[in-house]
């Protein structure tokens, strides 16, 4: 069976993102956060009752909250349009989330050979005036193990400790 538009080399998009969430959960492991997985936490917008949201990770010691997008370009070195409306929807989740949280976008290092620029770069270039100013992204290379900010490119994260 043809499937366009499923991950080459996944059993499923939604096994791709568990996979990734796991990643996730690791790499901040290793940093000594030990983050749960689908973290409920309630969001709203001013003066409106709440509803849970199920973050991806999360951890009320460490008052930290993350989205995961394992996101690439297209097979056609296009641009994953709809990916980049969910980024956007994410990032509403974030800013609605309680201010005392840590507020992380983890997403998938894919760099476009035609743009020489990774997914994050083009999200962050083209989307900066949706993006919280309390909200960090984090690039993740699976190859190294390595994170990066495309908000501050010198910036990487050695000690993720809160």
């Amino acid at each position: 069976m043809n499937k366009p538009h499923q991950r080459r080399g996944s059993i499923s998009n939604a096994h791709a993102g568990k996979e990734f969430e796991l990643a996730a959960q690791s790499c901040f492991l290793k940093h000594g956060l030990n983050l749960t997985l689908n973290f409920p936490l309630e969001i709203s917008v001013k003066n409106r009752a709440g509803k849970k949201h199920n973050f991806d990770l999360g951890s009320h010691e460490h008052s930290i909250i993350v989205e995961c997008k394992s996101h690439t370009w297209t097979e056609g070195d296009k641009v994953p349009s709809a990916k980049m409306t969910t980024w956007n929807q994410e990032m509403y989740f974030l800013h609605l989330a309680p201010k005392q949280y840590r507020k992380i976008l983890f997403v998938l290092r894919n760099v476009s050979p035609k743009r020489q620029m990774s997914l994050a770069d083009y999200y962050v270039k083209t989307y900066m005036h949706l993006i919280p100013e309390d909200v960090e992204i984090w690039e993740f290379n699976p190859d190294t193990g390595e994170t990066r900010n495309p908000l501050e490119p010198a910036l990487t994260f050695p000690n993720v400790n809160v």
